[in-house]
């Protein structure tokens, strides 16, 4: 697996300097990530150098640095786990509470004519508490980016990051919720106990096959939005890549042989939301036996990894299996999607190079595109569930943001969310 080493090495002010420590990093064959003056004296420099390396990888670089003439290697820096320093997220109130009749008014005395006056009609709480704008982000940790299962507290920090990203980017106040529960119908009851707290929830890092009965059965007794991200945020990414993807190479993306290897949470949610598009001939193929039949079931067909490569126009990876598709096994004018963080199961260079139309990985199709404009927009239209209109709409709404020759738009970029959120409102409240 690959993780961010962060470095700080200092260089004498001459020309060459920096070059000669890039050099050592590139003859190691590792891939600079990002690269910052952090501090200049009058005559040295000390950058941060962020690198993608293995677990694995030859650590001896570091001397070699620290022997060139002009540069020291100073250490590692703490970069990533400051930015996680005491949590990424706050409750901030929404007013000033400054004077005692602003404290009465919202606290005790005056907050119990609004408890009564939601108490007499429960639809009041859209209109005077933050119901419309809280999301619960639920997990149970026991699928956690690729790490697996490693807990609920484990998981926290990537929670947090949920919530910071729903707060940026659509102004949604997103609570982490951590469940120590295995079991999918405990689990349920859990969550069913505390959804009043919130006006969606979201399904989050829940290992298969639970998260696909967890998400049935809340959908069944919740008249809320329940998403879980894993398998339907995905999904509408991978779809809206893919629109352009067979655009810019002449296909009918409903025409194509499309693959899926891997029929976990991602991958059976990319399978169902095609067949719901029009998508006719769908293979797909897993290790788990009960994938399978949850595959065939959505109108799928069983195949093998070589199968898929040897016959499909697309191919989608979503396994967790670094390196999994074998240069080799690409065909030329292919369209391959390696989804898996943080190492996919092929390079998309290495694609690209051995003939394939389109490539990308993980790190651009990445579901932030579409989760924060999908709960926007379904709150905001009072949604009681999220529909496949309003998944697609979100899936084509983010395929005509995407600039130039980009299979999608830029996840940072505010008017992205701002349009999903408008499209998805719009197929909630057409019934789409």
């Amino acid at each position: 697996m690959k993780i961010p080493e962060i470095l700080m090495v200092e260089t004498v002010h001459q020309p060459g300097s920096l070059a000669k420590v890039l050099q050592v990093i590139g003859d190691a064959g590792l891939v600079i990530e990002h690269l910052n003056s952090v501090k200049r004296d009058q005559d040295r420099t000390l950058w941060e150098i962020t690198l993608e390396m293995d677990e694995e990888a030859d650590r001896s670089l570091y001397a070699r640095i620290d022997e060139l003439p002009n540069a020291r290697f100073v250490g590692k820096s703490d970069r990533v786990f400051n930015r996680h320093r005491g949590g990424k997220i706050r409750v901030v109130p929404s007013l000033t509470i400054n004077t005692n009749q602003v404290l009465r008014d919202v606290y005790t005395p005056g907050v119990a004519r609004v408890c009564l006056a939601i108490q007499e009609d429960p639809a009041k709480a859209w209109d005077y508490t933050s119901l419309p704008l809280t999301v619960g982000v639920v997990t149970n940790g026991t699928a956690i980016l690729g790490l697996g299962d490693i807990g609920p507290l484990a998981g926290l920090p990537v929670m947090e990051g949920k919530a910071a990203l729903f707060a940026q980017l659509v102004g949604l106040n997103a609570q982490p919720i951590l469940v120590n529960e295995h079991d999918p119908a405990r689990l349920v009851e859990v969550i069913c106990a505390i959804e009043q707290t919130f006006g969606a929830i979201q399904l989050e890092d829940i290992a298969a096959p639970a998260c696909f009965e967890v998400e049935a059965r809340l959908r069944e007794r919740l008249a809320k939005p329940v998403l879980h991200d894993d398998q339907h945020g995905t999904a509408v990414v991978a779809l809206a890549a893919l629109h352009n993807a067979a655009a810019r190479t002449g296909r009918s993306l409903e025409d194509s042989v499309i693959g899926q290897v891997g029929l976990g949470a991602a991958g059976l949610g990319i399978v169902r939301l095609l067949r719901a598009h029009g998508c006719g001939r769908v293979l797909g193929t897993d290790q788990a036996p009960a994938a399978l039949e949850r595959l065939a079931a959505l109108g799928g067909e069983p195949s093998t990894l070589e199968g898929i490569m040897a016959t499909c126009d697309v191919v989608i990876a979503t396994t967790g299996v670094k390196g999994l598709i074998r240069p080799e096994l690409v065909r030329p004018g292919q369209i391959i999607l390696a989804l898996s963080n943080p190492d996919p199961e092929i390079q998309p260079t290495v694609a690209l190079e051995r003939g394939a139309a389109f490539a990308a990985d993980g790190r651009g199709i990445n579901n932030v595109l579409g989760f924060p404009g999908l709960f926007k927009g379904a709150l905001e239209a009072r949604a009681t569930a999220f529909t496949d209109g309003m998944l697609m709409a979100a899936a084509h709404c983010i395929a005509s943001l995407a600039p130039g020759t980009s299979l999608v738009p830029d996840a940072l970029d505010p008017r992205v969310h701002a349009a999903v959120t408008d499209a998805v409102r719009a197929a909630a409240l057409a019934g789409h």
